[in-house]
């Protein structure tokens, strides 16, 4: 196969041997089966900014920090250099993101390298030796639906604990292998703590694992782990190891509209009574 130039100064340099074939193309990336040091592993090459399709990718990097003032500084006023950093702390957010999980417990690709936009990590594969297949080329049994989406529920509680919300979970982004569900894509993961989108975050990929695993096991159509973990969370309760439920009661009354323009209307009422005394009684004579 044609090399794509993006690979080219990684084979020049001896990072990768060999490409062996085009993994797959997505939003953000395309990916290549390659042989590095006599193992198969995978190249995902980032795209350009222009070139990638992630919507509303400013949403996922609020909170994110450089390291670098000056860095820091050139990425807020958009230079050239600002933008070349900014694609950087972009690339680099998924190999933060995938050693940390991996530290955490939660099963993400080992990665190897970030060089050039290029990041090399292991290929996921099935007992065969063959790439392992995307959740959503799965069928399962109820029983291992509800298996598998108890053990992500879990890899999610300890992706918050470790402060870190996937941002774009689904069926798409999940590979299975012999041993379960593998979670990967993470340029996008968001900081739980500094960015203000990652309650609604959480609960999209919550609620996108629920929806998915419920076509298999109905009864996982009515858990409501989303909110119940992010309580937990917001409160400093969450813990690795918290066995969560799946039920949630929200306590927040709905408002009553109508009882609080009452009390409004009866409020002015009031003051323009208290206008009309004063009024009154520097108007009467002594």
């Amino acid at each position: 196969m044609k090399i794509p130039a993006r690979l080219l100064p990684l084979l020049e340099e001896g990072l990768i041997d060999e490409v062996l074939s085009r993994l797959m193309s997505g939003k953000e990336a395309d990916v290549f089966v390659v042989r590095c040091a006599g193992e198969v592993r995978c190249a995902k090459v980032y795209k350009e900014a222009a070139k990638r399709s992630f919507k509303q990718a400013v949403l996922y990097q609020e909170g994110r920090k450089s390291r670098s003032s000056r860095r820091a500084r050139a990425m807020e006023k958009g230079s050239k250099f600002g933008r070349a950093q900014q694609e950087e702390t972009w690339h680099n957010a998924e190999v933060d993101a995938l050693r940390k999980l991996a530290a955490a417990g939660v099963r993400v690709p080992t990665p190897y390298a970030c060089v050039d936009g290029v990041l090399l990590m292991e290929l996921v594969t099935d007992g065969e030796g063959d790439v392992a297949p995307r959740l959503s080329e799965v069928i399962l049994t109820p029983e291992q639906a509800i298996e598998d989406h108890n053990t992500l529920i879990g890899y999610v509680v300890k992706m918050l604990c470790a402060g870190i919300v996937h941002g774009d979970l689904s069926e798409f982004n999940i590979l299975v292998d012999d041993y379960g569900p593998v979670i990967i894509d993470l340029p996008q993961a968001v900081d739980a703590a500094a960015n203000n989108n990652a309650e609604s975050m959480l609960l999209r990929d919550v609620n996108k694992l629920r929806d998915y695993y419920a076509e298999f096991a109905p009864e996982l159509a009515d858990t409501n782990y989303g909110k119940e973990m992010w309580a937990l969370f917001e409160n400093g309760d969450l813990k690795p190891d918290t066995l969560l439920t799946g039920v949630f009661e929200d306590d927040s009354e709905a408002a009553d509209v109508d009882g609080v323009m009452r009390e409004i209307a009866e409020a002015i009422k009031e003051e323009q009574e208290r206008l009309a005394r004063i009024a009154a009684a520097e108007s009467d004579p002594i």
